[in-house]
């Protein structure tokens, strides 16, 4: 066998991986956390044999790996680099077929009215103290990996939580990407207590992508930074 026929072959693996929508739900929720396969099925609305199947697909193309914490057994990306590996079919996906591109577009005219700031000038925001970071995806999402310096905000938390941010200074909100709504709401709910808030449509997993930093743990003071790279 050539090289090249060895290296299409094994190319044709991750291809075959990727070509059911479950399974790219699959490694959408996990691009946020490890989950075991009861916490999969509920997320993707799918029974937990079925889940079961794919998951088993996924692992033997390298792509998802399964890790014991006592007597469970979670899943995760096999590495950053599956992660950075769905946000481009994704962006490849939005420029080559119309009904993603159409989606995309769908979406930008329902969230007209919240702002947006864009990754370059958010870094030199918060650089500047100009602006306040916050995550408002569920606590266990943050945790496994967040935008550094981001405070953890979940949306159902936030009506209560929202003198907590102080006055005067811009609030920029973000969830799981550019099709997750939650931060779009969350920057709603601000907007309407009286602050300035924006929009950034990065998640982690964008993040990461463009060759910025990512942080894990339970809270910005204490967390664990790893310097991240292009794959």
């Amino acid at each position: 066998m050539s090289d090249d026929v060895f290296r299409a072959e094994q190319l044709a693996r991750l291809g075959k991986a990727l070509a059911a929508p479950v399974r790219i739900r699959i490694l959408d929720l996990l691009a946020q956390r490890p989950r075991t396969v009861e916490r999969l099925a509920e997320a993707a609305g799918q029974s937990v044999a079925n889940v079961s199947q794919h998951l088993r697909v996924l692992r033997e193309a390298r792509l998802v790996d399964a890790v014991r914490e006592g007597v469970f057994i979670s899943y995760k990306l096999a590495s950053p680099a599956v992660g950075d590996l769905l946000v481009r079919l994704r962006e490849i996906g939005e420029v080559q077929l119309a009904e993603m591109a159409a989606a995309r577009s769908a979406l930008a005219e329902r969230t007209a009215d919240v702002e947006q700031v864009d990754r370059t000038t958010l870094v030199r925001r918060l650089r500047e103290g100009e602006a306040i970071l916050i995550d408002v995806r569920p606590g266990d999402e943050y945790e496994a990996g967040h935008l550094p310096g981001a405070l953890s905000m979940p949306l159902g938390e936030l009506r209560r939580r929202i003198a907590e941010l102080p006055r005067g200074t811009d609030i920029v909100a973000y969830c799981r990407g550019p099709y997750c709504t939650l931060a779009v709401e969350a920057v709603r709910v601000l907007v309407k207590s009286g602050r300035r808030a924006q929009r950034l449509e990065d998640g982690v997993a964008e993040w990461h992508k463009a060759g910025l930093r990512v942080a894990a743990g339970g809270s910005p003071a204490g967390k664990r930074e790893a310097r991240s790279r292009r794959s």
